[in-house]
Formats: structure tokens, C-alpha cells, sequence
């Protein structure tokens, strides 16, 4: 009986081939998606406006090639439907196959002649075709049928009859070996282990694995069990749908039945965590049999996964009888592999050879591999994926110590997945562009390391011995960046070395930062970034901004509220109460707003702290930073004095401790406004004010003596100057207030309103009443320095409350004050339709004579600018709130410096958008 189905891997590159009438496309539209076709004929199409004009059959296939080329470079399965008869017609799409890491897949439909001549009869445009083409094309398929295989083609299906093409009914989707991406973790990802046994049982200990050795009563015990450790977690969310980019792994879901499925949670929300082994499970350690009997116990038991490493490979050959050096570690492999059973060595076998190159896991989120995976490898399936993830890619050269030179792939990554691999030993676990080395050469007296995921926590044991010298010393990059010996340098030498993987992550690419851009955030779907705004980030972070490793997060822009309709006033509390109320927030917090700069503090306890978490040596404890990112401070010794002082501050409050922490970034306000705006105030405020009060008590003067002689109109021009006067005086009162001189650090105060973040975590989740109390703690440690913010909770339902606030705000504001600020309780507000307002603005009546002007209640003017829209204003405000969590979160996390400067840098780029800077 027929069969009624074919099998082809999830992600392939399928070739059908047969004559003209053999029903390709028929068969390609009753069993494919639309989508997924690229037809000759419709290329054609495209070209030509005829699909049957064969002189346009170049650059038909030029466009079916290219279009080929697309769709697997975004990981999506393709059909191509052609007559691809003759082996020069196939050769380039087995070579594409090839570039994107894909199988070929040939399906080959077989009718005799005379049936598809009757087809051909019956469409218009083919009648006019000779029997000889589809003899010839029919001659061609058969001899193609002997070299398929040798052409690179893997999987072949070849139908035969009419009947047979007929019977089949449906696609089945073969899920790739590579392809875990349900298996959502937690996961423990262990490094190269090269025969230490002792090492390993204490680090899976360590790690909350039970290791219970057995009595081997039969050929099949492993003679050891481990027991994984059960670990609560949240529920998991599906995965977001624009959380794709080009060129990440895309795994469609598979109709193949047996496909591996999720761990299932227990009552409570618990599962069991699972470890990853990286490979090199052999060869110049001390126990390697013992080392595979509990890997392959635990993978056998499903509470591990392994992918193999190139020394575990080179004993699968020998194993199979193939001719391999013994070198490096596998004569002492094979010596204790000697006393073995021979169906342990047939287990061993066949366990190595069954380990996959490597794994997609998380969603795409997590790729494992023994040397590591570029991106567009990743969930691909080719003999050239497989060498990458065994060995890396060699330079081609040797080096110094003889041996083969790698290509430093992980600088140049820029995946979205985080890649943990080892292969190349190093002293400690090295972070760089969202990879991690976790080989610390345990075999040769370092540690065995694992990292926890998704904690991306590390946690090692070190070595009992040096089983084995290496060749080239684990700290070989170290020594090449010094002329001397490493034991020689000076003191603090050192750990100024150990700072080269930031140096390597401080190369920022442009191509990073230029052009439009789509950032995804967690707050947001994604934030567009369009290029013009791009070029003006990119002049001012070029020529005025700090180092971007001090830059973690820019704060937002902040909306006023939406325009009052009460006399002699344009922004009042009440607005911004109903507001909130509206969108269904029930509490706010009203925090009283200081004319000051606002001002980001990024600090460490010490120089060491800076250097270890943010890769800067030598640049002090800390910055002063402005929203665009410009250093606050141009007095070298009073940005010093400041620093150590807030440091001793949080010191005597207890701050780092209290936090386990040793460093912070704060979100705050420097008073005064003239520290950093004394030539604003200067040339734009002072010059205005002097001169209208210069001019016009004069031209005040010669109206009054034309009034007196009862001259028409001079009355109302009277009045009006007078008022102008009056305004002018007014306006130079309202900027004074925030003014007074600086001759020492006795003269500054810094009101901070948000913990940000410390090590290991963001204060996102915290509501405004708890940063403001934590801070109010922290300012009582240096009331000289420090300035605690007063605020109040307002809950909107009660009448009284809301009154009790808007009377507050009418007193701050009549004594001089700014205004005030008005944030929902929570942080992070949700509504209905998503993220509200994170702030509004309730500037007072005299302090907007500084934004809008002297004249600004004079009549006429008020009336125009009631006429302002903050909708623009608060998209801005949104937008820009989302990037400076989304770069906050993303440094917490360690994710490499171009992700979290992607952030920054685009809070800077909305900055240039056309909006009324006095809103």
C-alpha cells in the first residue's frame, strides 16, 4: 500500500524535480504553504509578465535564487518548484543549502510521458511544447536518480507513479536533534571535566545534585545515580512574537510524534533542574571512565543533557577502529578504559555517538556547544555546524606553543541567544557579547565551573591537583599583555590585566548604533529609532558623552499635566489626579520637584568595584552624570571631594551591606540649577531680565509724561508697559530662587528619588514610597550633602486627601517652589491599555515665567498656550522609559555593553525628536 505521508526535516531546502506536467506545483500547493513555495514560473512572472517566456529564464532564476537565499537565512523551511532535471540546475541550490546550514531535501515526481503530455495538452500555454521535452527531461530525472546522494542531497524521496504522488497526504516535520527550545531550564552548564571524577561529584554537590554511588550487579549498572534538585519558579509566559531578528534560530513546531516535551511541574510550581555537559568528558584526567559512567547515567535518567567535545570524538574513532593519534590526554583515556567490560566500551560507543552537536534551548534564548556557535549556525543542521561546535575556527596559523590558532568568534557576535561553551581553557569563566567560556581547565589545577541559568550565576570547585601541564598556560593572554613575567608585575598590576574581556567588549560597533533600529523591551513591544535621530545621538555621544560603560541608563523625559482651565494658571494638580484616576490607578505618590539638574550617579564602594563590574580602571569610584550623558562635574578635585563623600555617606548608613552590594546607580536631582547652568543663566536668563529692566522702567517713564498731556491710546500702552514691568521683575525673582553660588562641595546638595540598581538587581519592582523612605534613610547619613525629598501618598478616591494635595502643591508653589510631581504608586504602571505615564510634571505659576517667558499671563499669551498638545510629550516619555529599564535590566543581567548601550544610546537618539522642549 502507497504511503500516505513523507518525512522532512523541520528546516530543509526541498527540491522538486520532474518534467514539465509531472504536477510539481500541484503537489506543492496541496501540501505546502503558499508562503513557502518559490516557483520558476511565477518568477518568471515577475520578470516578464509571462510565465512561460523562457527568454527571461535568467533572470527568473537569478530572482529564485535570491529569494531562495532570504527565506533560509531567516531559518524558514523552502520549496523550490522547478523541473530541476539536469544536476547544473540543482548545484546552486545545494550550494545555498550549504551557505545557511540547511538540508537539501529531494522529492522526485516520476509520471510516464504519455501522462504528462495529456497535461500539457490541456493548459493553453503549454500545448504548443514537442514530445522530445518532456522525453529529454524524463531521461534526465533518471540518470539524476544514480548521483543524487553524491550531490549532497541526504534525504530522497522518490515517487514513482502517478498513484503513489497521489497517496500522499501530508508533510511530516521532522523536529532537528538541536531543536529544545521547550526546555525552559533551569539549567546547570558544566565545563570541559577531561576525566576529573572527584571534581565533578563535588561540584554537582555543590550544585544540590545527590551522587549516589551502586553496586554493579549487571553489564547494563552504571554503578552511579544522581538525583537532581528540585527548584521552585514562576510560571512561564508564551514566547513574544516580535522577539525574533534576523538570522535567530526559528524552529516551527514538529508533527513528528516523540518529540521531547517539557518537564511537567509539580503541585507547588517546582521542577527539577537539569545539567548541560559542554563535552570533553575524556582524556588526561585521572577517572575518565568514571566521569562517562555519570554522565551517561544522568543523561540516561534525563537529568542531563551532553553535547560531545572534540576529545570525546576522537575516542568515539578509535573505538570504531579508525586510525587516530594518540596524543593529548587519550593514552591515558585508553589505559583506564583497559580493565573495562567490553559492553561498558559498546555503551560508551554508542552514547558518544548519539551526543548532538549542540542544543537550542529556551525559546532560542540559550544555545550550547562545546567551542561555541556563531549565530547563523545556530539551530542548523550541516557537517560545517558540527565541526564549528567540536573545534572552533582555526586561523590557519600556530601559535607560539605549537598549537593551532583560534579565530576569536565570540568578539564579533552579535546573537541574540546566549552562547555557553568551552574548548579553549581560560583562568576564569569570560563573559564577552553574551557568551561565556566556561573551560577554567580544571585538568590542568584550575577549577570545573558551571553556570546557572537563567540566574547566570557562576559556581565552581577547584582543581585537588594538576593532573596535567597544558601546553599553553591558562593565563597565556595575560602574559602576552605584559614584557615581563606575570609573578614580577607590581602590586595592582594584576587585576588591571584581568580587565581585557571588558577591553574586548569596550569595541563598540557603529553599525550597532546607525540607521533605523528596533529595540525590543520588556515594557514595550519594541521602540523604532529612525535614522536622522540616530546621526544626532551619535554626534553628541561622539564628542561630549562619558566612556559608555559608565552610562547604564538615561532617565526620561517627563510630560506636564494636560492644561488647566482655571485663570492665571496653565498646569494644576487636578489634572494630573484625573489623570490617573481615569486609567484606573487608585494611589499616587506626589513628590515635591526640585529646581536642580537631573543628574545619574553611577558609584562604587571602591576603584576595584568599578573595575570588576564595569571593566574602568583608573577612573575614580564613580561619575556624575547629566540625561545626555555629559559629565555633571568640570572641576576634577570638587568631582572627587563629592564622590568620596557620598561614598562615605552610604558607608555610614550601612548601604552596602544592607544591599549586598559595591556599587549603586542613583536617579537624582543636584541643586543648585546654576552649578551647571550658570552661563544659561548668564546669557539667557540674566541678559533678559537686565534688559527689560533697564528699558522699560525708561520707556515706563515717557509714557507716563504723554499720558499726562492726554495723548489717545498712550493709557492702554501705559498699562500694558507697566505690566510688562511688573512681569519682568517677577521673572528675574523666579530664576534667582534656584540660584546661589558654588565655591565648594559645602554649596552643593543631591536630592536622589530612585534606587535604581544595585549589584544583581533593579528596584523596578518597588513602589515610589519605598524608594523615597530608603532614600529619606540615606540622606539623614550626610544631611550637608544630601537632601531628602519631601512627598506624600495620595489615595484618588478619597476627596479629602486629593484636596489636602492640591493644597500642598499651592503652598510649595507660593513660597518659590517648582511644583511638584505626581508618579502612580507602583514604578512600573499598568493599565488596560498597557504602560501609563511613569510621571507628570505640576509646575507652579512663577516658575513657568522661566520657561515660557516674562510675559507669559500677559492677555493673549496664556490663551495661546493653552492651546499646547503633551500627546506628543508623552509618547516621548514612554518611550524613552521603556529603553532606560530595558538598558538597566540588560547591564544587571550581564548582557554585553552594545546591548545595554543599544538602550542608552536610544533614549539619546528620541531626544532629537521635534518636540517642544518646554513642555
Amino acid at each position: 500500500m502507497p504511503q500516505d505521508t513523507l518525512k522532512v526535516p523541520e528546516l530543509s531546502l526541498i527540491i522538486l524535480i520532474g518534467s514539465t506536467g509531472a504536477g510539481k506545483s500541484t503537489f506543492a500547493r496541496r501540501l505546502f504553504r503558499p508562503t513557502e513555495i518559490v516557483s520558476s514560473d511565477a518568477c518568471r512572472g515577475l520578470v516578464a509578465d509571462d510565465e512561460n517566456d523562457q527568454s527571461a529564464s535568467k533572470d527568473a532564476f537569478e530572482l529564485l535564487h535570491y529569494l531562495v537565499a532570504k527565506r533560509l537565512k531567516r531559518g524558514l523551511l523552502t520549496v523550490v518548484d522547478a523541473t530541476n532535471v539536469q544536476e547544473e540546475s540543482r548545484k546552486p541550490l545545494v550550494a545555498l543549502a550549504r551557505q545557511y546550514h540547511v538540508l537539501p531535501v529531494a522529492i522526485m515526481l516520476d509520471v510516464p510521458d504519455a501522462v504528462a503530455q495529456e497535461r500539457n495538452a490541456q493548459r493553453p500555454d503549454r500545448r504548443h511544447l514537442g514530445r522530445h521535452v518532456i522525453a529529454s527531461h524524463r531521461q534526465q530525472l533518471r540518470r539524476s536518480l544514480r548521483n543524487l546522494k553524491q550531490e549532497g542531497f541526504r534525504h530522497i524521496h522518490h515517487l514513482r507513479n502517478v498513484g503513489e504522488i497521489d497517496a500522499i497526504q501530508s508533510i511530516v516535520r521532522d523536529r532537528l536533534y538541536n531543536n529544545r527550545q521547550e526546555e525552559t531550564g533551569p539549567f546547570d552548564i558544566i565545563g570541559d571535566v577531561h576525566g576529573c571524577y572527584e571534581e565533578l561529584r563535588a561540584l554537582l554537590e555543590k550544585l544540590g545534585y545527590q551522587v549516589i554511588e551502586e553496586p554493579m550487579t549487571d553489564v547494563r549498572d552504571l554503578g552511579v545515580r544522581v538525583v537532581a534538585p528540585l527548584v521552585v519558579l514562576p510560571p512561564t509566559s508564551p514566547p513574544d512574537p516580535l522577539s525574533q531578528k534576523e538570522g535567530a534560530p526559528v524552529m516551527h513546531q514538529t508533527e513528528s510524534p516523540g518529540s521531547p516535551s517539557p518537564r511537567e511541574r509539580g503541585p507547588g510550581g517546582e521542577v527539577t533542574r537539569k545539567a548541560i555537559f559542554l563535552g570533553d568528558l575524556v582524556d588526561r584526567g585521572p577517572a575518565s571512565p568514571q566521569v562517562l559512567r555519570l554522565v551517561m547515567s544522568m543523561v540516561r535518567d534525563g537529568t542531563a543533557l551532553c553535547v560531545p567535545g572534540n576529545h570525546d570524538i576522537k575516542l568515539l574513532r578509535h573505538l570504531n577502529g579508525k586510525s587516530v593519534t594518540i596524543n593529548h590526554g587519550l593514552a591515558e583515556t585508553l589505559v583506564q578504559l583497559g580493565p573495562e567490560p567490553e559492553a561498558f566500551r559498546s555503551d560508551v560507543r554508542r552514547f558518544l555517538d548519539g551526543l548532538v552537536s549542540h542544543y537550542v534551548l529556551d525559546g532560542g534564548k540559550l544555545v550550547v556547544a562545546h567551542a561555541g556557535l556563531t549565530e547563523e549556525m545556530q539551530g542548523r543542521g550541516s557537517g560545517a555546524v558540527r565541526a564549528f561546535a567540536l573545534f572552533g575556527e582555526s586561523t590557519g596559523e600556530i601559535d607560539e606553543f605549537g598549537l593551532p590558532a583560534r579565530y576569536e568568534w565570540a568578539r564579533e557576535y552579535r546573537g541574540r541567544a546566549l552562547v555557553a561553551f568551552g574548548h579553549t581553557p581560560v583562568p576564569d569563566a569570560e563573559w564577552l557579547n553574551n557568551t561565556i567560556d566556561l573551560d577554567t581547565g580544571c585538568v590542568f589545577g584550575g577549577r570545573l565551573t558551571a553556570l546557572r541559568y537563567p540566574e547566570r550565576e557562576l559556581v565552581a570547585v577547584p582543581a585537588a591537583q594538576v593532573y596535567c601541564e597544558p601546553v599553553r598556560p591558562l593565563n597565556y593572554k595575560l602574559l602576552a599583555a605584559s614584557s615581563q613575567p606575570l609573578a614580577s608585575l607590581p602590586d595592582g598590576q594584576n587585576e588591571k590585566l584581568t580587565a581585557s574581556s571588558y577591553q574586548l567588549e569596550a569595541e563598540l560597533d557603529i553599525r550597532d548604533v546607525t540607521g533605523k533600529q528596533f529595540i525590543e523591551t520588556r515594557l514595550m513591544r519594541g521602540v523604532t529609532i529612525r535614522e536622522d535621530n540616530a546621526v544626532a545621538a551619535l554626534e553628541v555621544m561622539s564628542r561630549f558623552a562619558l566612556h559608555p560603560k559608565w552610562l547604564l541608563y538615561l532617565p526620561p523625559t517627563m510630560s506636564p499635566t494636560e492644561t488647566s482651565a482655571l485663570p492665571d494658571l496653565l498646569e494644576y494638580p487636578a489634572e494630573a489626579f484625573a489623570y490617573y484616576q481615569r486609567l484606573g490607578v487608585e494611589r499616587v505618590v506626589c513628590e515635591e520637584k526640585h529646581m536642580g539638574s537631573c543628574v545619574v550617579v553611577v558609584l562604587g564602594r571602591d576603584e576595584a568595584a568599578i573595575q570588576r563590574r564595569l571593566g574602568l580602571v583608573g577612573e575614580g569610584i564613580g561619575k556624575c552624570y547629566t540625561r545626555t550623558g555629559r559629565n555633571f562635574f568640570t572641576d576634577a578635585a570638587l568631582e572627587t571631594a563629592f564622590l568620596a563623600r557620598l561614598r562615605d555617606a552610604l558607608s555610614t548608613a550601612g548601604f552596602w551591606e544592607k544591599f549586598d552590594t559595591d556599587w549603586v546607580c542613583l536617579d537624582a536631582e543636584l541643586l543648585p540649577w546654576s552649578a551647571k547652568a550658570q552661563e544659561l543663566v548668564k546669557t539667557q536668563y540674566a541678559a533678559v531680565a537686565a534688559a527689560a529692566l533697564a528699558a522699560l522702567p525708561q520707556v515706563e517713564a515717557a509714557l507716563t509724561e504723554a499720558a499726562a498731556r492726554q495723548l489717545d491710546g498712550v493709557e492702554a500702552l501705559l498699562a500694558r508697559t507697566t505690566a510688562r514691568h511688573q512681569a519682568a521683575a517677577h521673572y528675574a525673582d523666579a530664576y534667582r530662587r534656584y540660584c546661589w553660588p558654588v565655591y565648594s562641595l559645602d554649596d552643593l546638595k543631591l536630592a536622589p528619588f530612585h534606587l535604581l540598581a544595585t549589584e544583581g538587581r533593579t528596584y523596578f519592582d518597588r513602589d515610589h514610597a519605598w524608594h523615597m523612605e530608603t532614600l529619606r534613610t540615606l540622606a539623614l547619613a550626610d544631611p550637608g550633602l544630601l537632601r531628602a525629598t519631601p512627598y506624600r501618598v495620595v489615595p484618588l478616591n478619597d476627596p479629602a486627601e486629593v484636596d489636602a494635595a492640591i493644597q500642598w502643591w499651592t503652598d510649595l508653589t507660593a513660597a518659590g517652589g517648582e511644583g511638584m510631581v505626581v508618579k502612580p504608586y507602583d514604578f512600573v504602571p499598568q493599565g488596560k491599555g498597557g504602560l501609563l505615564q511613569p510621571a507628570l510634571k505640576c509646575r507652579g505659576r512663577e516658575y513657568l515665567r522661566i520657561i515660557y517667558g516674562p510675559d507669559y499671563l500677559l492677555p493673549g499669551h496664556l490663551d495661546r498656550l493653552r492651546q499646547r498638545n503633551v500627546k506628543a510629550k508623552r509618547n516621548l516619555a514612554l518611550r524613552e522609559f521603556a529603553l532606560g529599564v530595558e538598558g538597566l535590566e540588560r547591564f544587571v543581567a550581564g548582557q554585553p555593553l552594545r546591548r545595554v548601550h543599544q538602550c542608552v544610546f536610544g533614549v539619546l537618539a528620541l531626544e532629537s525628536e521635534a518636540v517642544d522642549p518646554r513642555l
